[in-house]
């Protein structure tokens, strides 16, 4: 019961947080991804055991052209084409059944651009001409929220089939359909609320998010197996570390920025 508790007042506060700073103003959304960013980097370091400081400097360098210097398409797309490379790879290391070992530039690769860029294109999705769309980036949060939620749920009462044991032994296939069907709703439900997209492009937003976060859930679990660690941290009480938290956002947030700028381009 204690643990429970923890657990509601730790996802409340950072519900809270979260909301205060969508709403609250455009640079304490910044503000907040970046320190986000930092402390996934934190946690990604010690779990692959990452020495220096350099990817937290080339993170920072990073997030601040891109956030507020760089508006050339070229440049943004040519980030958001290493972002989903080196996520692919990781697709890679994912479904490996040998034991991988990487050297110092791999780790500091995919740490700057995994992370890094994943929280970049995160804090990027709601800028859009000059405005700054509170719904729409309001509503990708509710969409892994849900995903997660009742993915855990129905996977506790109805799983019975593994999704990738060797990896992740909680998940269910059930649990995944679960969450990817209750996430179709809640993209449903939020579609007259947020106009900027249409039903169809919610919808198919919705399975690009609940997919491609699914993956980064299951990469984050691998990078810790092959660590020995239960939690990339313990900065968040019942919850872990905040890559635990924001493994799937992170990994998705590229994929969904490619979504959003192919919906735009087709209207």
């Amino acid at each position: 019961m204690r643990e429970i508790l923890r657990r509601l007042i730790t996802g409340v506060v950072y519900v809270f947080l979260l909301l205060s700073a969508i709403f609250l103003s455009t640079d304490a959304f910044d503000f907040l991804f970046m320190a986000f960013g930092l402390a996934c980097l934190h946690e990604y370091k010690r779990i692959v055991k990452l020495k220096g400081y350099y990817v937290y400097m080339a993170y920072l360098v990073l997030w601040w052209a891109y956030i507020y210097i760089i508006k050339d398409k070229v440049l943004i797309n040519i980030l958001m084409l290493l972002t989903i490379t080196i996520n692919f790879a990781l697709l890679v290391f994912l479904f490996s059944k040998k034991e991988t070992l990487f050297n110092t530039l791999q780790k500091f690769l995919f740490g700057l651009f995994y992370i890094g860029g994943g929280c970049i294109f995160l804090t990027m999705i709601p800028y859009k001409d000059d405005e700054f769309a509170q719904f729409l980036i309001m509503g990708i949060f509710i969409l892994i929220w849900v995903n997660d939620s009742f993915a855990y749920l129905v996977g506790r009462s109805i799983g019975r089939t593994k999704l990738y044991p060797a990896v992740s032994p909680k998940k269910t296939i059930e649990g995944t359909l679960g969450g990817l069907v209750f996430a179709l709703v809640a993209a449903y439900i939020m579609a007259p609320y947020e106009t900027n997209l249409s039903l169809q492009e919610w919808l198919i937003l919705a399975v690009v998010i609940v997919v491609t976060g699914s993956l980064g859930d299951l990469i984050e679990s691998k990078f810790k197996r092959s660590a020995g660690v239960k939690d990339s941290g313990a900065i968040l009480p019942g919850h872990g570390g905040m890559l635990d938290r924001l493994d799937s956002l992170v990994y998705a947030a590229p994929f969904a920025y490619l979504t959003l700028n192919i919906f735009s381009y087709v209207s």
